[in-house]
């Protein structure tokens, strides 16, 4: 059987303007909820140590979603975003959607200039080493 792809598609520009206006901690905290569901699962615990205390945001380009998130007590939540982010990751939805679905990996986003990183490069890496490194596969047992 063929395995399916993420089509080429960009969320229309009248989606990204409303939603860039409705508050942004419910999805931020739907968002933590699925890191805190990883964590220790597909996520290593022990890896994830240098993020403690640090601010990171995920921009959904064409969705208008800007999610501000840390790791505090060794727990992802939402944070407020008037603060700066020591790291900020920007892709569009159907870019973020192939990564996680491994149609693409975070170094051909990264070079092609379809995923920014800005901001806290040893982060960045940290994050980027941390997302090649899941196993998918022990979601399913």
């Amino acid at each position: 059987m063929q395995s399916l792809r993420v089509p080429a598609f960009t969320l229309p520009a009248p989606f990204g303007r409303v939603v860039a206006r409705l508050p942004q901690q419910p999805p931020a905290l739907a968002l933590c909820g699925a890191l805190n569901l990883a964590l220790g699962r597909i996520l290593p615990r022990e890896d994830l140590a240098a993020l403690e205390g640090r601010r990171l945001r995920l921009r959904v380009s064409d969705a208008g979603l800007t999610l501000d998130f840390g790791l505090a007590s060794g727990r992802f939540r939402p944070l407020a975003a008037h603060m700066a982010a020591d790291l900020t990751l920007t892709a569009s939805a159907r870019d973020y959607l192939a990564l996680a679905l491994r149609e693409e990996d975070a170094d051909t986003l990264f070079f092609s200039r379809r995923l920014l990183m800005e901001g806290d490069t040893e982060i960045g890496l940290l994050v980027k080493n941390t997302l090649d490194a899941v196993d998918w596969s022990r979601l399913r047992g």
